[in-house]
Parts: structure tokens; C-alpha cells; sequence
């Protein structure tokens, strides 16, 4: 599989008048359901060959990865939205994206299931997100995404991986389980 993707960048082109007004998505599948997330918060994506595990961290934190000498922390999205962990298959891959914090960019990655295929989306195909049926943090949803026959979760990716959230997760959860210092992402 190696490297699907290697243009999204988070770096921002000033938009023309003869480009369109859409945005495009990366879908990809998470225990059976489909979620989209902008291109422009990811770097690649990557086949899953495997993390070194951090003990005592939270289940959401699977582990980190060696990506060309840089340490990038894996978040299991199917376990950061309250579900059971990833299991791994040979679709499994990890997406490499740019998350903003306090004007820093982080590379984090993200466990998924499999990736689909990239959307280019028009906005009036964007509908808010309803204030129920969804069986994930209203917060993380950016909108529904609406196709033909179905609708699919855009999520707000940087809410998802919010670092001062998921560090204070982290922190709860090593200072609850064992008397270590918290670690941080």
C-alpha cells in the first residue's frame, strides 16, 4: 500500500476565481460506518506495519511510530470515540495528519480501518450535524455529508485530536491507574 496519499498538505492555496468553492474529504471506514476528514489537515497515509506500545497510557493511545526518525503518537479513533479497539486487518492503516495547537503543528496519527476514496464536496452538500442519532461527541462532528443515497460524518479533526484534551486524558488516566508522573503527547 505504502504511501496513498502524499499531497495533503496544511499549508493553505489562495483560492482563484476559476477554482470551485468545494472542499474534499478523505472517507474512510471505522467499525463498519463511514467518516470523512478534510485533506487539508493530512500529510499521508500509511500501511499499518505495526507501533511500539507506551505503558499505562489510555486505550485511545495505541502506541507510536518511527515516521522517517520522527516520534508520531497513534490515536485509535474507533477507541477516542468511546468504542472498542481497532482490530487489526490487512486494510488497516494509519493516517498521518497535522493537527494545530496553540499555533504549533503536531503530526499525530490516526488508526482506521480501511480509507476509501477522496470526495470533492460542495457546500451546500454539507448539512449541520443533528443534536442526536450520532454515536459520537457531538463536538467532533463537522457536519453530514450528504450523497446520494446516504449521509456520511465530516468530523472536526482538530477537535477530535484536541492535545490539551487527550494530554489531560492521558494524565487522568496514569494518575488514577498508578502513582507516575502524567505523561504528554
Amino acid at each position: 500500500m505504502g504511501n496513498l496519499i502524499a499531497q495533503g498538505s496544511s499549508r493553505q492555496v489562495g483560492r482563484t476565481e476559476d477554482q470551485p468553492l468545494g472542499r474534499q474529504f478523505l472517507t474512510l471506514t471505522l467499525g463498519g460506518e463511514t467518516f470523512a476528514i478534510p485533506i487539508e489537515n493530512i500529510r499521508e497515509i500509511i500501511e499499518f506495519a505495526g507501533l511500539t506500545d507506551i505503558p499505562m497510557m489510555p486505550n485511545f493511545l495505541r502506541g507510536v511510530i518511527n515516521l522517517r526518525g520522527a516520534v508520531v503518537p497513534v490515536i485509535d479513533l474507533a477507541a477516542r470515540f468511546g468504542r472498542s479497539n481497532t482490530q487489526v486487518s490487512r486494510r488497516t492503516c494509519i493516517v498521518i495528519l497535522e493537527v494545530i495547537d496553540d499555533e504549533a503543528v503536531t503530526a499525530l496519527g490516526i488508526m482506521v480501518d480501511a480509507v476509501n476514496e477522496v470526495l470533492s464536496i460542495e457546500p451546500n452538500q454539507i448539512e449541520e450535524a443533528p443534536n442526536f442519532g450520532a454515536q459520537i461527541r457531538a463536538d467532533f462532528i463537522d457536519g453530514m455529508i450528504s450523497l446520494e443515497d446516504r449521509f456520511v460524518i465530516a468530523l472536526n479533526i482538530q477537535r477530535v485530536l484536541a492535545i490539551d484534551e487527550m494530554s489531560a486524558l492521558i494524565g487522568l488516566s496514569s494518575s488514577h491507574t498508578h502513582d507516575t508522573p502524567a505523561a504528554t503527547i
